[in-house]
């Protein structure tokens, strides 16, 4: 096909650096059809914004490829916080293959879990879940039926580092979820419309468990317990504890708006604007 179309370029006589300018546009399609996808941001494993289904399935859009499968009935709306949201009926999930996640993408040394939720009744649901090898409850990022949000860590062999219980659990309206862990600081966050709910300093100094091998979800536990019903919207784990400030950022402007302010170097000029809208 290429060489077709270079006789064809050729049969019209085009001044050479037309020409030149012509296969230099070629040539960048070409490789940009057949690049491989690079990931968003190093620490960023899952982003799943409900913008795309395809078939039975929902895009995830970190570049790694962890698409979402759906099993039961996740629906797209367009009531969303940013666009589109996913609706979860009853009993329904996304089935991520814990098995085969890839092992540099389990977060170990700290962990944040984000989203959007806005959730049908009070009652425990689960945003997202996974358990490891050894049947491990590695994360429990929830609304609970008690009327609180819940944020979870464990250790190998079932060893809790941290088991915040904060916040005000509210029905049919959005709600902010973010929950963050960093190993290094030894202390868990959990943050609701982006304000401090409560906070834990880690119990053990041991990492998060560090694999996803008896499978991960959103929406519902593995063992088919705490199934999440309502609207889902730019929900995003991440390998490290986000900051308050990124948390902020993230809640009022989208994850792919936080990282073009990150890349920019202007986290601090833009915390500073959110904080005097407040």
């Amino acid at each position: 096909m290429t060489r077709n179309l270079i006789s064809e370029i050729s049969n019209y006589k085009l001044a050479p650096y037309l020409v030149c300018l012509l296969l230099v546009g070629m040539f960048c399609l070409y490789t940009t059809e057949f690049a491989s996808t690079e990931p968003l941001d190093p620490d960023l494993v899952l982003y799943f914004d409900y913008e795309d289904f395809k078939a039975d399935t929902v895009l995830e859009k970190s570049g790694r490829g962890y698409d979402g499968a759906i099993n039961g009935k996740v629906t797209q709306s367009k009531d969303g916080k940013f666009g589109s949201a996913g609706h979860f009926g009853i009993g329904s999930f996304l089935d991520l293959d814990g098995p085969n996640i890839d092992p540099d993408d389990i977060p170990t040394e700290g962990m944040s879990v984000v989203a959007w939720i806005n959730v049908e009744a009070i009652a425990d649901m689960a945003i997202f879940n996974a358990r490891a090898g050894d049947n491990t409850w590695l994360v429990h990022p929830e609304a609970r039926g008690s009327g609180k949000y819940r944020w979870l860590n464990r250790s190998p062999g079932g060893t809790t580092i941290f088991d915040i219980r904060a916040g005000d659990n509210k029905a049919n309206e959005w709600q902010h979820y973010a929950g963050t862990f960093s190993r290094a600081d030894g202390l868990a966050i959990l943050y609701i419309n982006g304000k401090n709910a409560g906070e834990e300093k880690a119990r053990v100094g041991t990492p998060i468990a560090p694999d996803w091998d008896s499978g991960a979800r959103v929406g519902y536990n593995i063992d088919n317990n705490r199934p999440f019903a309502g609207l889902m919207d730019d929900l995003n784990v991440w390998k490290r504890g986000l900051t308050e400030e990124e948390v902020n950022i993230i809640m009022s402007e989208g994850v792919e708006e936080f990282l073009a302010v990150e890349a920019q170097g202007k986290l601090a000029t833009t915390w500073g604007k959110l904080k005097a809208s407040k």
